[in-house]
């Protein structure tokens, strides 16, 4: 893994995202290495990587956090930052460098409303500082109940397990917790529900749409079905079926 230093002129960025009003976004690139990445066109926005192969190059916003809370003191309306839109702000290089925890903290103490999505077991290390956050909502990426889908697919990201696991420890704690099933891979929709729906208060659901980037690997497996309009509209009514009033609004595009 490449990592790189670099400084950033902005921290929070305006949001499409219904209900965010902006993303912060503390690392450039992500080392999860998921192969079906929409992110994946942050290349052309980078000094050093623009030829790197997406997951093996991470480039650390060092002077995030203080261009934050410059911003933060700026702003005259307390709004909602997501971290983080096109990174996981929990993948690997986040337990040195802490760059999201400094924000989370920040974010906080402005009395801002907090968003995560990840898929990293690491966000438990800061239930501290989201158990007293004003408002905080912390996601899950878990698009798959098949580990073996999830180690092929997102070869260097955190098991299945670990991720329901987390969304459990967050609950006990009295933290809003949500799942976002995106992109619907190849899974059994049936388990999948009965491993999430316990244990989050929503779900947000998602087609597969960057399908060129893994159409290889899918016919190499046997998924070809998984690529199909009618997979992800028979996938998507099965989980809005089992799921029911759990599914947030957004999924219904």
């Amino acid at each position: 893994m490449k990592i790189t230093e670099i400084s950033t002129k902005s921290a929070l960025v305006r949001s499409r995202i219904p209900g965010v009003r902006f993303v912060i976004n503390p690392y450039l690139g992500c080392g999860h290495g998921c192969r079906y990445c929409y992110a994946t066109f942050m290349r052309q926005y980078s000094h050093f990587n623009r030829n790197s192969r997406w997951g093996e190059f991470v480039e650390v916003k060092t002077n995030l956090p203080a261009v934050l809370e410059e911003e933060l003191a700026r702003k005259r309306k307390i709004g909602t930052a997501l971290l983080s839109s096109v990174c996981d702000p929990y993948q690997p290089v986040e337990r040195e460098y802490e760059l999201t925890r400094q924000c989370l903290k920040l974010l906080r103490s402005y009395g801002w409303g907090i968003q995560i999505l990840t898929r990293s077991p690491l966000v438990t290390r800061d239930i501290d500082i989201l158990t007293y956050a004003i408002d905080a909502r912390v996601g899950l990426s878990i698009p798959t109940d098949n580990d073996r889908v999830r180690k092929i697919l997102e070869p260097d990201s955190p098991p299945i397990e670990s991720r329901i696991e987390t969304l459990k420890q967050l609950k006990a704690k009295g933290i809003r917790t949500w799942a976002f099933i995106a992109p619907t891979l190849p899974m059994d929709p049936v388990k999948l529900h009965r491993l999430i729906s316990p244990h989050v208060e929503y779900v947000m659901i998602d087609s597969l749409n960057y399908k060129n980037q893994v159409k290889h690997i899918f016919r190499e497996e046997g998924w070809e079905h998984a690529l199909t309009p009618e997979y992800a509209r028979e996938t998507r009514e099965i989980l809005q079926k089992l799921f029911g009033g759990q599914v947030g609004r957004e999924s219904n595009r």
